[in-house]
Formats: C-alpha cells, sequence, structure tokens
C-alpha cells in the first residue's frame, strides 16, 4: 500500500465543519503532513456579516497554523472557501460550486455537527441528520469519490453498556420522524423529546445515532467509514501540546476549577475520563480514509466503524482528573483567581447538592451583594448558573463507564508503515496522563484565556494571598465558634481541652521522636 502522503498526493478534499474545533485540526494536518494534496474545499456559511473568505483568513491567522506557516508559506492557496449552508436546500450550493465539487473531489470529511447537547430536537435534527442527508446526496453524484468519512460520537449508542464497532438499528425510523417533526409545533416536539430519546441523556446523542444508520442506509456502493471520538480534548503533540480553543466540554469546567468558581461536582472518581485528545482523533480520520481510499477495489463494501477511545486501551479516571486539576493550576495559577483552586468530584447527588449549595450559591449571593453594594455590576450568580447548567450536561458522562471494542482501530495500525505510525501517531498506550493533563490546563490559559506566562509570578502572589485570606477567616471563624458556643458550655470545654491536649500531646512526641534520631 501507498504511504498516507502519498494517498494525498494529488487529490482534492472536501471538508465540513472546517472552522469548528476539530475541522480546523484537521485541515492544519491534511495540509501540514501531506503537502502534495492539490486543493481543499471548506463548505463554509456567512456568519456575522462576514463572508466565508475572511472566516477562512480569520481561522487560518490563529496560532494553530503558525507551524503550517513557516514550513508552508504559502499553504492558503490551496484553501478554496465555498458559500454554503448545511441546513439550507441542496446545501446553499451556487450551480457552479455544485459542478465543481461533483467533477473534482475524491474524499469527503464530514465533520459539520451541532455540538450543543441540549439542542432542541428540530435544530439537532436539521443539523445532525438532515445536513448528513444532504452531503451524502451530492457524495453520490461525485464522479471522482473514492471514500467518504463521517465524524460521529462514542456516545451515539451509550444506551449499551458495551458498544462494538458497528452501526446499531436506530432509535426510531429517521425518515418518519423527519416527517412528523415537520407537521409539529415547537411546544408539542418539547413534549415529546424526552420520550423519544429515551435512555440516552440528550438529543445530540439521539440524532447522532440516526446520523450513522442514515449514513449506512443511505450510502449504496459509496466508501464509507465512521469515526467516533469520545470526549475530544486538547492536543496531545501537534501542531504543539495542549491547544484548545474553546469553552466546551471539559474546557471550561478545568478554567472554572482554576479560577476557583468550581468547588463541586457530580462524578464518580473509579468512572473512566475518556478524554481523547484531538490531535489522535485527526489522526485515525485521515489514516481511515488513506485505508478505506486504497482498498476500495479490494475490499468488500462494508461501512468501517472506527471507536476512537482512550478508556480501553489507556484508562484515566475522574479521580485522577481531579488530582490533575488542582495541583496544575496550584502551582501554575490563572490569573485573577477568586479562591484558591480546590475542586472535588462526589458520587452522591445529595452531597453534591448541599456542598453545591455551601461553596457555590452562598459565596455567589454574598459577592453579588458586595458587587451592588459597591456600585457594580453583579455577575458572579449568573456565572453560576452557567456553570451549574454545563455541570449537568456532563454529569451523564462523568457518572458512567462504558467498555468499546476497538479492534477496527488496531487493525488499522497495524496496517500503517513505521514511518507513518510517527507522523499520524493515535496509539494511545503511549500516551502519559498527568503530562497531557498539565498540558491541557495550561493550554486553556495560554489559548482560551490568552494569558502570558510571564505572568505566573503575580498569579502564584495572588493565590498565596487568597490562602493567606483563607487562614484568617478560618481563624476568626473558630474564635466566634469558642466564643458563642463552646466557651459558655462546661461540657465543651472539657471536650475542647481533651482536644486540644490530645494534639499537644501528639506535637510533643512527635518533636520527641525527631530529637531522638537526629
Amino acid at each position: 500500500m501507498v504511504t498516507i502522503p502519498e494517498y494525498y498526493e494529488g487529490k482534492n478534499v472536501l471538508i465540513t465543519g472546517a472552522t469548528g474545533f476539530m475541522g480546523k485540526v484537521l485541515l492544519e494536518k491534511l495540509l501540514r503532513s501531506c503537502p502534495a494534496v492539490k486543493a481543499t474545499y471548506v463548505l463554509v456559511r456567512h456568519k456575522a456579516g462576514q463572508a466565508p473568505n475572511a472566516r477562512i483568513a480569520d481561522m487560518i491567522s490563529c496560532k494553530l497554523f503558525d507551524k503550517l506557516r513557516e514550513e508552508q508559506p504559502n499553504f492558503a492557496e490551496k484553501i478554496v472557501p465555498v458559500s454554503s449552508d448545511l441546513t439550507q436546500p441542496e446545501l446553499d450550493l451556487s450551480g457552479e460550486d455544485q459542478q465543481t465539487l461533483i467533477d473534482c473531489i475524491n474524499i469527503v470529511f464530514h465533520c459539520a455537527a451541532t455540538i450543543r447537547f441540549n439542542e432542541p430536537l428540530k435544530d439537532a435534527v436539521q443539523l445532525n441528520v438532515l445536513a448528513t442527508q444532504k452531503m451524502v446526496v451530492l457524495a453520490h453524484r461525485m464522479k471522482q469519490l473514492e471514500v467518504f468519512i463521517h465524524v460521529s460520537t462514542a456516545y451515539a449508542n451509550c444506551d449499551h453498556s458495551l458498544i462494538e464497532e458497528v452501526v446499531y438499528p436506530p432509535p426510531v425510523d429517521y425518515k418518519k420522524l423527519i416527517d412528523t417533526l415537520d407537521w409539529m409545533d415547537d411546544k408539542l416536539v418539547s413534549l415529546i423529546t424526552p420520550k423519544l430519546i429515551g435512555d440516552r441523556p440528550n438529543t445530540y446523542t439521539y440524532t447522532k445515532a440516526l446520523a450513522e444508520s442514515l449514513v449506512q442506509q443511505e450510502c449504496g456502493n459509496l466508501n464509507v467509514a465512521i469515526i467516533r471520538p469520545s470526549i475530544v480534548g486538547a492536543s496531545w503533540k501537534e501542531p504543539f501540546p495542549g491547544w484548545i480553543d474553546n469553552f466546551n466540554g471539559p474546557s471550561g469546567i478545568f478554567i472554572a476549577a482554576g479560577k476557583g468558581i468550581l468547588r463541586t461536582m457530580r462524578a464518580s472518581n473509579s468512572a473512566v475520563a475518556d478524554l481523547v485528545p484531538v490531535d489522535v482523533v485527526i489522526n485515525t480520520t485521515l489514516a481511515a480514509a488513506w485505508y478505506s481510499g486504497s482498498q476500495r477495489y479490494t475490499r468488500p463494501k462494508t461501512v468501517l466503524v472506527y471507536n476512537c477511545t482512550t478508556g480501553g486501551i489507556n484508562p484515566f479516571h475522574w479521580g485522577e482528573v481531579e488530582y490533575c486539576i488542582n495541583m496544575t493550576f496550584k502551582t501554575n495559577p490563572l490569573e485573577q483567581a477568586l479562591r484558591r483552586p480546590n475542586v472535588n468530584l462526589r458520587s452522591n447527588p445529595f452531597t453534591n447538592q448541599y456542598w453545591t449549595t455551601v461553596s457555590h450559591t452562598l459565596p455567589a449571593l454574598l459577592y453579588d451583594g458586595y458587587l451592588r453594594l459597591t456600585g457594580q455590576k453583579p455577575w458572579m450568580m449568573k456565572t453560576i448558573t452557567r456553570l451549574h447548567k454545563a455541570m449537568m450536561v456532563l454529569e451523564y458522562f462523568t457518572s458512567h463507564s462504558w467498555v468499546w471494542n476497538t479492534d477496527n482501530v488496531a487493525m488499522l495500525m497495524s496496517q500503517m508503515s513505521p514511518e507513518d505510525k510517527k507522523v499520524f501517531n493515535f496509539d494511545v498506550r503511549q500516551l502519559h496522563w498527568a503530562e497531557y493533563m498539565e498540558n491541557y490546563c495550561m493550554g486553556t490559559k495560554k489559548y482560551v484565556l490568552n494569558e502570558e506566562l510571564s505572568g505566573l509570578p503575580a498569579a502564584r502572589k495572588h493565590l498565596n494571598k487568597l490562602r493567606n485570606i483563607r487562614y484568617t477567616f478560618n481563624t476568626i471563624l473558630m474564635v466566634l465558634i469558642w466564643r458563642v458556643f463552646i466557651a459558655r458550655s462546661q461540657m465543651a470545654r472539657n471536650i475542647w481541652y481533651f482536644v486540644v491536649s490530645l494534639c499537644f500531646k501528639f506535637l510533643s512526641y512527635f518533636r520527641a521522636s525527631s530529637t531522638l534520631r537526629h
């Protein structure tokens, strides 16, 4: 078989969702590691008054593309923005653009989707199911198409505890659902949504399952593969460690913990945190297209599914995530933290609710009260409310574990040359979690919050100040408890003196033992 860069040589590639987190990493990696690729066509819609060309120009000016810019100064010439809207009939493509894509595209990467977990069902179906259907219809018309890659999610079938690399039967017939939603008003759809999604936690996983089924049923003679990543996080190695550009998923939670806002969260310490670095997902995706495209004449026409996960190969648990976050942000704190980082994961919902009230809601109300008294605009309670909504969305995934079959991923790796395994590395057995988590946390600091590392000494000083304030507050609280409760009760005083005496004896014993050793 040809190598991966050789396969992409002279090929025209179409990418949907190229302005999203995974899409832009895919675009960068493809251009950098497969420099002989002919062109990359990217479907982009007008947004906030910006034309597709302007949006792409803005996107490729970010730090993610620095390495590519250094190696290939003219890389932008290979990016062809195409004005399109996936929610519109025929993808809102002009006749000329349609013909161009039909005549020249060799490989399609369909990455576009809404990643809002609780998107209204109608909107989720529009973006995740109908848009996929339109892309499949367009793919059938492409004269040179070799492979169609559909990016799904490992949680599309999260109602199963063991998830194989197969397309599961859909929860409903997607055609009937589309017809039904067409005549229903939004209020009625909202009422029936919980019944429809059943054991799945949200409309995102539900519609992604429908999209997989649609791809299988409507692909016909197309050469199709499906990539299922789990929780996509910051980059592991490429183009540099820790790159992340958004607050989505765990990133926003990490930042809230680093700022000292997040103190408690519902999660099982022993549950597997199936984080997967974005560059691992992209390398798997590019390799999957290479394998299916290279084998299109010899391999049986079946939809290959790749569970791009880490839990079964190199498990990492939420309790370990908690430890890494606290340690990293105490050593390398975020600027202007409100409290010292100290997030605690709690599996018991009642205990978590108690600590949510004590350590989130009450401090937020007090802080907003202080802001009002000083003539400032209150904002903390609004932030806490948003944080709680984000945590509720993630709660299902932080409280459960799944077993994923990854035989196809292993097979794909075995087919690659030693050089390709280095350049397109997705062997997560090599992933060192503590190092990755430190880079991830630092990535949120550098690339999401745009905080310079030169500000670390001041941030550490601020954190020490917060620690001193906490110690002072705790001391005052203890004195008040003594004055109000203990000093007035003989029994309480006796207990108090006993505890203090015990502590004093322990310290004396420890000091004596230390002296004898020396």
